[in-house]
């Protein structure tokens, strides 16, 4: 069964509504605690409405919606950083939702990476393991990530990675007014010698690359597109995007100028797999960034 996951279920208080309210407003009158106590688990991700984790205030809830609130201060309120936030945590992993302008992993001496942020947060909350890298996300791409906390369970999640992860969208904004409402792109992704990812129809001595496209929201000047990988290959939704002849906006190597928000406008929004050691089906989902929706507004 597919459903979000965040903690076990014995660290949550359990509730129903029974008539019509918004999030926020049944919490205030049904919680035991301050105002501000609550709103901290809310935006902490520490509510969820009907086994789906809700940040929004005004989120609304109609009778009979069952709501479970966190009973459990976590670790990771001792993580204070700007670009990193952790979405969840057990004895085997950690998901995070990254910001742009920090790399995945260290790439010189002084790099400033999400590895060693999460590494210096194991150090103080005393846990004895470190941050080992799964996957990746560009330094200016935002967005949800996993990160092992131990040797096996990195391997179980690298050697079976496309058995594990069951659904994985980003969410980006893209240069002009798409054509379609959805469809697929498909071929050879191969990088040069100046590591520029690039493009063919038929076999080029690259990997095969499968994307699915659906667009969300669309003016005369750009698209709000979510992106579906059948496949995860190095730069794939920054190359098919310019195949389409619509860039990703802010993208300096595919691009073609279009930086309404002077930022890369791609987001890892949706990420779904089986615990690699549990074996249960989790479910993460972030906003998609305000700033991408304010240009559709």
């Amino acid at each position: 069964m597919r459903h979000t996951y965040n903690r076990n279920i014995n660290d949550y208080a359990h509730y129903q509504v029974e008539q019509d309210d918004t999030l926020l407003n049944f919490l205030l009158n049904n919680v035991k605690e301050s105002r501000s106590k609550i709103k901290a688990t809310l935006q902490g991700r520490g509510i969820k409405v009907n086994g789906k984790t809700v940040t929004q205030f005004d989120y609304p809830v109609a009778a009979g919606t069952k709501i479970e609130v966190s009973k459990t201060k976590r670790n990771n309120d001792k993580l204070k950083s700007r670009y990193v936030k952790i979405v969840y945590e057990d004895q085997y992993l950690v998901v995070i939702e990254k910001n742009i302008g920090i790399l995945s992993m260290a790439a010189g001496h002084k790099s400033l990476n999400v590895k060693a942020v999460l590494d210096d947060y194991f150090k103080k909350t005393r846990q004895r393991c470190t941050a080992h890298v799964v996957h990746r996300l560009d330094r200016d791409t935002s967005g949800l990530m996993i990160y092992a906390k131990d040797m096996e369970t990195e391997q179980i999640l690298e050697h079976n990675w496309h058995d594990i992860v069951f659904d994985r969208r980003y969410v980006a904004v893209v240069s002009g007014e798409m054509e379609n409402d959805e469809g697929t792109i498909e071929n050879w992704l191969k990088d040069n010698k100046a590591y520029v990812t690039y493009s063919s129809p038929v076999d080029n001595g690259g990997k095969y690359a499968i994307t699915h496209y659906r667009v969300l929201d669309r003016t005369t000047e750009h698209s709000l597109v979510e992106y579906k990988l059948e496949t995860g290959r190095k730069n794939q939704i920054r190359v098919h995007s310019a195949d389409m002849g619509h860039p990703v906006c802010g993208d300096i190597k595919y691009g073609n100028g279009d930086d309404p928000i002077h930022r890369l406008c791609l987001h890892a929004y949706m990420l779904c797999f089986y615990h690699p050691v549990t074996r249960q089906a989790m479910e993460f989902e972030t906003m998609i960034p305000a700033a991408f929706r304010h240009l559709f507004k």
